[in-house]
């Protein structure tokens, strides 16, 4: 049996760490917008409310997680 591995250094942006911070942050904080936006528009039906639900998420979720790989970018190019 491989011994396990509880440590890495990868060269360049860590890209697990990327996608772990944009899950969290995601979640943290596109929930709340999601639910802030919901509120000033009519959603009168359950597929109204989950096409607003993917198309806002879908947003936060992109913006989130470039803005995730370029800080990781940067902090790797200052080291």
């Amino acid at each position: 049996m491989p011994t396990p591995v509880e440590r890495h250094d990868p060269e360049g942006v860590d890209y697990g760490w990327v996608m772990q911070v944009t899950f969290v942050l995601t979640i943290v904080v596109g929930a709340p917008v999601v639910a802030l936006l919901s509120t000033a528009t009519v959603l009168p039906t359950w597929g109204d409310r989950l096409e607003f639900t993917i198309r806002v998420g879908s947003v936060v979720w992109i913006a989130i997680g470039l803005t995730t790989f370029f800080y990781a970018r940067k902090r790797v190019s200052r080291a």
